[in-house]
């Protein structure tokens, strides 16, 4: 099957829109929708459920996509290959951490990859570890430093990292010197990236924890400033805490709970030539700790 047109079928579910897809692929509406229409015949049967809420695959489309997924993937692979053997340097790497506390690093390591590979785009993702670990299994992302996931990845560990609780400054809890569960079941509770898979959220659904939600906020700045002002408590990765101590108060949780962080990337055999160069330069910047 044509993997240009698996590529576009692929960005338009993404994108919940052919002319959206189009748009960003730089086809024409009619041209993205004959692209589909010639899919479909060549599947000989529908892909593609257009409805007011958006396009959606159809059943057999859903069996499809890993495939869908592989081909695409191992298109754009051979393709940079081609074009390394050619001697020229085109393609992009996506990377992405939802801790900002990393940040500055992978942007130094950015930084010194385009500086050597100056053709190479580099995009930055967002998402929680769940999110990304996703779109590294599904060759999306290429290198993204995360709390430890299962996945169609390789991986390398870097650091464990205690979950903690944080509460304002001169709360009663300081006293007591932890968080308990019943804690976090009784105290107002700020829910920090609501209906998404966190360290959070795994670590209470484990402890059979039932939070006193009082907030949500998808902004982690916003969550420490509001638990500063004493609106509630929360649970984060103390990497990201230890940043924030001028507002919040760190406390361990009882019962405790270490998460291990490190790197996601595709299977070596899967990894293009700029992203296997951006993992062996990243050895420089970041080491287990």
């Amino acid at each position: 099957m044509d993997t240009e047109k698996i590529s576009a079928l692929i960005k338009a579910l993404e994108l919940g829109s052919l002319s959206a897809a189009a748009e960003v692929l730089g086809y024409t509406p009619s041209g993205i929708s004959r692209m589909m229409a010639s899919l479909e015949a060549e599947a000989g049967f529908p892909l593609l459920i257009r409805s007011r809420e958006g396009l959606r695959p159809t059943r057999e489309c859903e069996t499809l996509l890993p495939h869908f997924h592989m081909l695409a993937d191992e298109a754009k692979r051979t393709g940079h290959i081609v074009n390394a053997l050619r001697g020229i340097e085109c393609g992009s790497l996506y990377v992405g951490t939802p801790y900002p506390a990393f940040i500055q690093t992978l942007s130094r390591l950015m930084a010194a990859f385009s500086e050597q590979h100056p053709s190479i785009h580099i995009g930055l993702l967002e998402g929680v570890s769940s999110e990304l670990a996703g779109r590294v299994s599904r060759r999306e992302a290429d290198f993204c430093i995360i709390s430890r996931r299962d996945g169609d990845f390789d991986w390398k560990p870097m650091t464990n990292d205690p979950l903690v609780a944080l509460v304002a400054p001169g709360h009663p809890l300081t006293e007591q010197g932890y968080v308990s569960a019943d804690d976090l079941r009784r105290e107002p509770f700020i829910q920090l990236y609501p209906q998404d898979e966190t360290d959070c959220s795994r670590y209470l659904e484990e402890n059979c924890v039932e939070p006193n939600v009082r907030f949500s906020c998808r902004d982690i700045y916003a969550v420490y400033h509001m638990v500063g002002a004493g609106l509630g408590i929360t649970v984060d990765n103390r990497i990201s805490a230890s940043a924030m101590q001028d507002i919040v108060r760190i406390l361990p949780v009882r019962p405790a709970k270490s998460i291990e962080i490190g790197i996601a990337f595709p299977r070596k055999a899967q990894l293009s030539p700029a992203a296997q160069a951006f993992l062996k330069m990243s050895e420089s910047f970041f080491h287990p700790l």
